[in-house]
């Protein structure tokens, strides 16, 4: 990657997040995971490693019901069918009459008009974190059309003025993936610059990445920690895990077994000498 950031620039970071991962393996999070077809089994597989609980429940009548007893709940809109986006509504309302906090990842929005309307609409019910690439967030913002597909065709520094109002309008930390991760809360900017360029040639990639957010703001909620911190944290140890596994991939192939297994090896002591991070107040 490019203008990476200085390692250790901002230790305290590194010092939650290591806090946070022990927190999370020490008593793991049930993580709901309303998710995409192409995604589910990848993304069960990395919150299994990592060390959280995953439960795959999209069947309306049960996900309103299991969202209230998770600890942290993903909505990703990649494959939003009928039943779905009923069973997404549902989730939302357990959500949020319990206390759950959420994570909402726009997949592919912009120009398909159901996704888009679905996730201005669940945008509106305040998310505790929303999660996407430069794209998504602008076209969640309403200022761009979307990317090509999943992909995005915007750079991640275009999306920042949309991420700070979209955090500002919503309640909620503002997550933009890209070679250097943007992480806001309306308040204060994080950027990350640890990953590899594999992560995005691996399906669920950025997905499963949603999930972790919602497994860390789990462990998170246990210990008072703040979500800004929570999900910059997961976005931590996900990327550094990432820079493991790519040193002993061959390909796309082999990261895709390496990450599962970096993710189940990485230790809390890995990350502040790993963590390339500047944080700065708005």
């Amino acid at each position: 990657m490019s203008d990476r950031l200085r390692p250790e620039s901002d230790p305290t970071l590194a010092a939650s997040a290591a806090e946070l991962l022990s927190a999370l393996r020490g008593a793991p999070p049930l993580t709901h995971c309303i998710t995409n077809s192409v995604v589910t089994g990848f993304t069960a597989n990395v919150l299994l490693a990592l060390g959280a609980a995953p439960a795959m429940v999209d069947i309306v009548d049960e996900a309103g019901l299991f969202a209230g007893v998770a600890s942290g709940m993903l909505m990703n809109l990649g494959t939003p069918t009928p039943e779905q986006r009923a069973a997404s509504r549902e989730a939302v309302a357990g959500a949020t009459a319990s206390g759950t906090p959420w994570v909402l990842d726009p997949v592919a929005i912009g120009v398909l008009p159901v996704r888009t309307a679905l996730a201005q609409e669940l945008a509106a019910a305040r998310p505790t974190a929303i999660r996407g690439n430069a794209s998504e967030i602008l076209a969640l913002a309403g200022q761009s059309a979307g990317g090509r597909g999943v992909d995005a065709t915007d750079a991640t520094d275009a999306a920042a003025d949309a991420a700070i109002a979209l955090a500002a309008r919503h309640g909620a930390v503002v997550a933009v993936s890209g070679p250097v991760d943007l992480i806001t809360d309306g308040r204060r900017v994080i950027r990350l610059a640890n990953g590899d360029e594999l992560l995005t040639r691996v399906t669920g990639g950025g997905c499963a990445l949603g999930a972790v957010m919602a497994a860390f703001l789990g462990a998170a909620r246990v210990g008072g920690v703040d979500p800004l911190t929570a999900v910059a944290a997961a976005t931590l140890v996900y990327t550094v895990a990432a820079e493991h596994a790519a040193a002993q991939a061959s390909g796309p192939g082999s990261f895709a077994v390496a990450f599962l297994d970096a993710l189940a090896a990485i230790q809390p002591h890995d990350l502040a000498p790993a963590a390339r991070v500047e944080e700065r107040a708005l």
